[in-house]
């Protein structure tokens, strides 16, 4: 009865240790089919392996923290009067966090400020990298605008809620060197720069929108005049982008694309009183990015990147200069 009960426990041993094999198979099986969606893609690259190579890892974890701001400054004569606008925007900041796998992410941002009501302006920002073709875009719209306004020699302060902005900035540039330079390794890091690497850049940009006082400010404050300031302005150029490696673990990048504006419909309004700048003339917007990425080891790194967008107007009897940028901080692990 024993040597029965003995191979009857053996048995039901056996099945379990069996199914368990199988069980470990079957999701072996259903994970590697998951994975051979991406995989080829993933391992898929472009790029001289001498100089640029992906991480050994499947998913990448980051933490990042990021800040953006934006500045205007506008000039014209109207009604007899010199116009000078000097404003801008409060600062953003966003707390992310960040999960890549084989390229593919997802992400969630909060921002303090705005979760605590202090913030009510709206705010996107893309930004994508590939091994030709780079873009960022930000479209945001604000209604913290602050500054001063000249109207001759008569100074008006604005505050929080008096000026309405809506602005578009975008960038698109093409990377010659595509074989042997990456973007991604500093602004994404799903590619590590082994070695020293530049490019030419081609491209193409774009800042648009209005800005413009709002009734509630023109109903208190009488001696500041209804003002409208309209911005478009395309142009095409090119520029030099650089990653700098040092000591193996430190990348070091700048870039930056200076475009001639072939065509504005910069305008600004005041108190019924329409002027327009030149259609033609010779001005330039500037685009401009810099990073620098630590790897502690092939899993760990760190990183800090600036994106800004400029406009330069010179000889021009309506003036509108933007200075927009955006900071991030991150910090990440690969797995």
């Amino acid at each position: 009865m024993k040597q029965l009960i003995y191979f009857v426990v053996a048995f039901v041993l056996c099945i379990i240790t069996v199914t368990d094999v199988r069980a470990q198979d079957s999701i072996r099986a259903m994970n590697a089919r998951t994975d051979s969606v991406p995989a080829p893609r993933y391992r898929k690259s472009h790029f001289d392996s001498v100089y640029v190579v992906r991480p050994d890892y499947k998913w990448t974890l980051k933490a990042r923290v990021n800040q953006t701001g934006n500045s205007f400054h506008a000039k014209g004569a109207l009604n007899g009067l010199d116009s000078k606008y000097d404003l801008s925007t409060n600062h953003k900041t966003t707390i992310s966090v960040a999960a890549i796998y084989r390229g593919i992410g997802i992400a969630l941002a909060i921002n303090p400020a705005q979760l605590k009501g202090d913030y009510k302006d709206f705010e996107i920002n893309i930004n994508y990298y590939s091994s030709r073709f780079s873009v960022d875009f930000s479209y945001q719209r604000s209604e913290s605008l602050s500054g001063d306004i000249w109207r001759g020699e008569q100074l008006s302060r604005v505050e929080y809620g008096d000026v309405d902005m809506n602005m578009i900035n975008f960038a698109a540039n093409y990377t010659f060197n595509h074989r042997r330079f990456s973007y991604q390794a500093a602004f994404t890091q799903s590619y590590i720069q082994r070695r020293s690497a530049g490019s030419w850049l081609a491209g193409i940009s774009y800042q648009g929108g209005t800005l413009k006082t709002t009734k509630s400010l023109l109903a208190r404050r009488p001696d500041v005049p209804e003002t409208r300031v309209y911005i478009g302005h395309v142009g095409i150029g090119g520029g030099y982008a650089f990653n700098l490696v040092a000591g193996k673990r430190w990348l070091f990048h700048l870039s930056i694309m200076p475009t001639f504006v072939i065509f504005n419909r910069n305008n600004m309004t005041v108190n019924g009183e329409r002027r327009d700048a030149n259609h033609i003339n010779f001005n330039m917007l500037f685009n401009e990015r810099f990073a620098i990425v630590h790897n502690f080891s092939p899993r760990f790194f760190a990183g800090l990147t600036v994106v800004m967008n400029n406009s330069l107007f010179l000889k021009d009897d309506i003036t509108v200069n933007q200075n927009k940028w955006r900071a991030r901080i991150s910090f990440g692990v690969r797995l």
